[in-house]
């Protein structure tokens, strides 16, 4: 019988402390606030993190998921007078369709071609949501009703953040789980396969263009699912979603605590938000050192604050371990 390993036996009493860690912190509404937009922000990325970290890809133009879930969602819910589960579901389903379009021809080019070509896609997406009067121009899409996934007699709504904290941190829960099992599937392992070696892949039997497909597929909803709840917390929706801010975070968030690392997303986005929440030094220089703290990594750090932290546990442990006496010094005394 396979023992579990003990960081995954974890996971369960993590989980339980951060769902009620919002209450021990005071239960404010600033505080749980900062809870939602953590867990909505932390699953956009790990949208990011299965193309960056997997997939070997740097996809400048996944805001564009997140734009998708957030507007189908406020047009649906405002015009069409559609409940939760409904854009819930078109959320999904449009932002495999905008992924299948994009993946086609896109994953065709690689590196820093494909992160140009995506990049240009979000700025397009950008200039159109700020200037098409069906999407509500500069105005954005304003009104939108409070979250509602009642089922039968089974009341399920979120009035204010604090009635849908335990949402956010169910999709955040669901969403982590999903990268988790994509990681330990075949699909997963091929991404990985074609990640580090496209033309041992080919050999292998794996079509290294429909695995990207493939993964880009699985990616985008994730995305899309951070844009729906997003649009019900802040009840509109504007091109402002297509900020680069939400890159910059999405980018930091992959690689601040390292790639690979299941909760890195999750923490990195903590500690973003966390400092501009209750440390803020102010609007733009809170962008600054968002940024600055991006180039840092990637420059000094590229394995993440996990790769500073191997070398000095194991500098810590050489520390404290005792010393070995050498065979020259267990001479017997004559």
């Amino acid at each position: 019988m396979a023992r579990l390993h003990p960081q995954r036996a974890a996971l369960p009493i993590v989980a339980v402390l951060v769902l009620f860690a919002p209450g021990w912190l005071g239960g404010g509404a600033s505080v749980y606030s900062a809870a939602v937009l953590i867990a909505i922000l932390a699953v956009l990325s790990y949208g990011l993190d299965v193309i960056v970290s997997d997939l070997g890809e740097v996809s400048l133009g996944h805001t564009v998921f997140f734009a998708v879930g957030a507007y189908t969602t406020a047009l649906l819910s405002t015009r069409a007078g559609a409940g939760s589960w409904a854009t819930l579901g078109a959320s999904i389903a449009l932002a495999l369709v905008f992924a299948a379009a994009i993946g086609l021809v896109t994953l065709r080019l690689r590196e820093f071609v494909f992160s140009l070509v995506t990049y240009a896609m979000a700025v397009v997406a950008m200039t159109l949501a700020a200037n098409w009067a069906f999407l509500g121009g500069s105005d954005g899409v304003r009104g939108l009703p409070m979250l509602d996934l009642s089922i039968g007699p089974l009341t399920l709504t979120a009035r204010n953040d604090k009635e849908l904290w335990p949402y956010a941190f169910a999709l955040l829960v669901a969403v982590i789980y999903l990268v988790d099992r994509f990681r330990h599937s075949q699909l997963g392992a091929a991404a990985i396969m074609t990640h580090l070696n496209p033309r041992l892949a080919t050999i292998g039997g794996i079509d290294p263009a429909r695995v990207r497909l493939q993964v880009f597929l699985f990616s985008a909803p994730i995305s899309a699912l951070a844009g729906w709840l997003y649009a019900y917390q802040r009840a509109y929706v504007s091109a402002d979603i297509l900020e680069n801010y939400f890159l910059i975070l999405m980018l930091t968030a992959v690689v601040l605590v390292g790639r690979r690392q299941l909760l890195g997303p999750l923490l990195a986005t903590a500690l973003v938000l966390v400092q501009e929440k209750f440390f803020s030094l102010g609007g733009y220089v809170d962008k600054i050192v968002l940024g600055s703290v991006l180039v840092l990594i990637l420059a000094f750090f590229p394995q993440g604050l996990m790769g500073l932290a191997r070398p000095l546990g194991r500098l810590f442990r050489a520390r404290a371990a005792p010393a070995t006496p050498s065979l020259t010094t267990l001479e017997t005394p004559k």
